[in-house]
C-alpha cells in the first residue's frame, strides 16, 4: 500500500536557515558599503617645521585671513596641539593652499591629510570608503627605470676590490687581480697556484651568483670571474625585488597608504600615488639612490674616496657594515645644536660595530655617502664621498650617531632613506604624470552618471518585460550592486578606478543576463504545464550549469588580466572578478529565495496548496 509523507516542515526549516544566512551576508555587505556615502575630506595640517626657530605656527586667525585673501576660502579652522587644522570650501585646492603657505611662512610645514566623515559607529568597526585610484582621486604617476647594467657593473667592481683585499688578507704572494671588460681575472704564478683556491672560495662565498672559469696554461694559473646568463638573471631578479621593497618602504615613510607599486616589464617599476597633490617631496625621496657604508681607513693600499670637505682618503674596500643593517634612523641635534643622525643597528650590524670598535678604540672610522646621478652626457654615474671621519672614543654597540651633517634637511632626508633602505641599483624617473583632483572628481561624476543611466534603463526593461519576476530581478540587481561596493570596501588592496566603474556597469549587464536565462527557463517549465513552484525550482536548477560555465570562463579572463595587467587594467579585472562573485550570489541564490518567498506568499493568499 502506497503512502505519502508531507515534507513541508523540513523544507521550511532549511528554507528559513538559508534565508537567515543570506540576510546576514547582505546586511554585512550593506553595512560595509555605507561609508561610501560619506567621502573623505582633505584637511591641511600646519605646524612649525622641526628644528626651526619658530616654536609655533602663525595664529589661526592670521592663517585664515591669509588664505581668504588668496581666494582660498576656508570652511573650517581650529588649533589642536600646536597644529592648525584647516578645511577649504574647495578641498581640491589644498595643494595650491599648501604652496601658498610654504611661500609665505618658510618656517612651517604643511601636510594634506585625508579625514573620514562617516559616523563614529561605522569607524569603530574599521569600515571606510572604497580606495580610489589615480584617475578618480587625482595624484601622481611615476614610471621608474632600474639600471640593471649599471648595477651589475658596480657589483663586479665591488667583487674586484674585495678580491684584492682578500689577497692581501690571506698574504697570497704571487697572486694578483686584474680588471677586464667583462669582469676581472686573478692570476697566480706557478709557485703560488695553491694559494688561488682559498681566494676563489672566499670570494664566491660573498658573491653567490658570480661564475668562475679556471685555466692553467703551464706558466700562469688564471681564474676568470664574470656573470653567466643564469647568474645575471638571478642577480636581476634580486635587484628588482629589493628595489620594489625599498620603494614601498619609502612611500610608507612619506605617509602615503594607498600607493600602488608594481613591476612593469623587465626593468621598470610603476608607482601610483592617489591623493598626492604635491609630488615634489615624493619625487625627491622616491628617486633618491643614496646609500651609506662605514669603512676602516687604510694606510697602505685600499680604495680612494673623495672627502666632502675636499681631498682624498684611502679606505678598505670592504665595509664594516652598510645601510642594510640599519633598523632605525632619526634626525636630531648634538650639544652644539648641529644636525646629526642617530642610528640603531640590527643584531648583525651591532655585532660588527661592537667587534670593530672594541679592537680599534682611538682609531678613525669613515662614513661614506653614495648616490647615483646623471652627468652632462646623460650617463648614470656613482658619486661616493666621505661625509664623516671620526675617532672611535669608546666601545660602541648598536646605537651611535653620525655628526657634522650639512643641514637639518639633509639630516632628515638621510634618516628617512636609511629607515626605508637604500637602492642597490640606480633608478631614473622616465615618466611622470600628475592628475588634478578636479579631473578625478569629473571622472567620478561621469562614471557614476553612466552607471546610473545603465542601471535605470535595465531596471525599467526588466520591470516591463517580466512583470513580477522582473521586480524580483530588480531587487536582486540593487542588492548585487550594494554587495559589490561593500565587498570592494571590505577587501584590503582593492582600488576603484575609472575602468573599474566600467566593470560595475558590466556587472549589471551580467547580473541581468543571469536573471534572463533563469526566467526564460521558468517560462519553458510553465509552458510544459508545471505548477508555479515546480517551474521556479526547475528553472533555477536547469539554468545553473549554463550560468556557472559562463561565469567561470569570464573569471579566467579576469584573473589573466589581473596577473599581467597593471594600473587601470588591473582595476577593471578586480571589479570584474568580484562582480562575478556577487552576481552569482544575488542573481542565483538571493533571487531564488525571493521568487520562492513570493510564490509561497501568493499561494497562501489564494488558498492554493504549495505542496510539490
Amino acid at each position: 500500500m502506497l503512502s505519502f509523507k508531507n515534507n513541508k516542515k523540513p523544507f521550511m526549516a532549511k528554507f528559513k536557515l538559508s534565508t537567515f544566512a543570506m540576510l546576514v551576508v547582505l546586511l554585512l555587505l550593506a553595512m560595509s558599503a555605507l561609508p561610501n556615502l560619506y567621502p573623505n575630506q582633505s584637511w591641511l595640517y600646519i605646524s612649525a617645521a622641526p628644528h626651526s626657530k619658530m616654536q609655533t605656527p602663525p595664529s589661526t586667525n592670521t592663517l585664515v585671513t591669509f588664505l581668504n585673501e588668496q581666494g582660498l576660502n576656508v570652511a573650517q579652522a581650529y588649533e589642536s596641539q600646536a597644529t592648525i587644522n584647516v578645511l577649504l570650501n574647495e578641498p581640491t585646492k589644498s595643494a595650491q593652499a599648501q604652496a601658498a603657505i610654504k611661500a609665505q611662512y618658510a618656517n612651517t610645514q604643511t601636510k594634506i591629510v585625508e579625514r573620514a566623515t562617516s559616523p563614529s559607529w561605522l569607524q569603530s568597526f574599521g569600515l571606510s570608503p572604497i580606495k580610489l585610484g589615480l584617475d578618480l582621486n587625482g595624484g601622481v604617476l611615476f614610471v621608474l627605470d632600474v639600471d640593471l647594467d649599471k648595477a651589475i657593473d658596480e657589483q663586479l667592481v665591488s667583487a674586484y676590490q674585495q678580491a684584492k683585499s682578500i689577497i692581501i688578507k690571506q698574504k697570497a704572494h704571487g697572486v694578483k687581480a686584474l680588471q677586464t671588460q667583462t669582469g676581472f681575472v686573478i692570476n697566480a704564478l706557478p709557485n703560488a697556484g695553491d694559494k688561488l683556491t682559498p681566494v676563489i672560495k672566499e670570494l664566491q662565498s660573498r658573491f653567490a651568483n658570480l661564475a668562475v672559469v679556471t685555466n692553467n696554461n703551464g706558466t700562469v694559473k688564471t681564474a676568470q670571474f664574470s656573470y653567466s646568463e643564469q647568474g645575471r638573471s638571478a642577480f636581476d631578479k634580486e635587484v628588482m625585488s629589493q628595489t620594489l621593497t625599498t620603494l614601498r618602504s619609502r612611500i610608507e615613510e612619506l605617509g602615503i597608504t594607498e600607493a600602488v607599486t608594481q613591476r612593469q616589464g623587465k626593468q621598470r617599476i610603476r608607482i601610483e600615488l592617489p591623493g598626492v597633490q604635491d609630488p615634489t617631496e615624493a619625487k625627491r625621496i622616491i628617486g633618491a639612490t643614496a646609500s651609506l657604508g662605514f669603512y676602516q681607513l687604510k694606510a697602505v693600499g685600499g680604495q680612494t674616496f673623495n672627502l666632502q670637505t675636499g681631498g682624498t682618503i684611502k679606505l678598505d674596500p670592504v665595509p664594516i657594515f652598510t645601510g642594510e643593517h640599519i633598523n632605525n634612523a632619526h634626525a636630531g641635534r648634538d650639544d652644539w645644536s648641529k644636525p646629526l643622525v642617530q642610528l640603531s643597528l640590527d643584531s648583525q650590524g651591532g655585532d660588527a660595530m661592537s667587534a670593530f670598535s672594541k679592537a680599534n678604540i682611538g682609531k678613525p672610522m669613515a662614513t661614506v655617502y653614495s648616490e647615483y646621478s646623471q652627468n652632462a652626457k646623460g650617463e648614470v654615474v656613482k658619486k661616493s664621498e666621505v661625509i664623516n671621519v671620526a675617532n672611535i672614543a669608546q666601545h660602541l654597540s648598536s646605537r651611535f650617531s653620525i655628526t657634522n651633517m650639512q643641514s637639518p634637511q639633509a639630516a632628515a632626508d638621510l634618516a628617512l632613506l636609511l629607515r626605508a633602505g637604500s637602492l642597490s641599483a640606480p633608478v631614473t624617473i622616465v615618466h611622470e604624470q600628475t592628475i588634478g583632483p578636479s579631473l578625478g572628481s569629473e571622472n567620478i561624476s561621469n562614471g557614476l552618471a553612466a552607471l546610473m543611466l545603465g542601471m535605470g534603463i535595465t531596471l525599467a526593461f526588466m520591470a516591463m518585460w517580466y512583470r513580477r519576476l522582473g521586480l524580483i530581478a530588480n531587487v536582486a540587481l540593487i542588492l548585487n550592486l550594494t554587495s559589490l561596493v561593500g565587498l570592494m570596501s571590505l577587501l584590503p588592496g582593492v582600488v576603484l578606478t575609472l575602468p573599474g566603474i566600467a566593470g560595475l556597469v558590466l556587472t549589471i549587464g551580467m547580473a541581468v543576463d543571469t536573471n534572463v536565462i533563469i526566467f526564460e527557463r521558468i517560462k519553458e517549465e510553465r509552458r510544459k504545464g508545471r505548477a508555479p513552484y515546480q517551474a521556479i525550482e526547475q528553472g533555477y536548477k536547469q539554468a545553473f550549469s549554463t550560468i556557472f560555465d559562463a561565469n567561470i570562463t569570464t573569471m579566467i579572463t579576469a584573473l589573466i588580466l589581473y596577473g599581467i595587467g597593471y594600473g587601470p587594467v588591473k582595476g577593471f579585472a578586480i571589479t570584474l572578478a568580484l562582480g562575478l562573485v556577487t552576481s552569482m550570489f544575488t542573481g542565483v541564490y538571493v533571487s531564488k529565495v525571493l521568487s520562492q518567498s513570493l510564490y509561497l506568499k501568493l499561494g497562501k493568499k489564494s488558498g492554493v496548496s504549495t505542496d510539490a
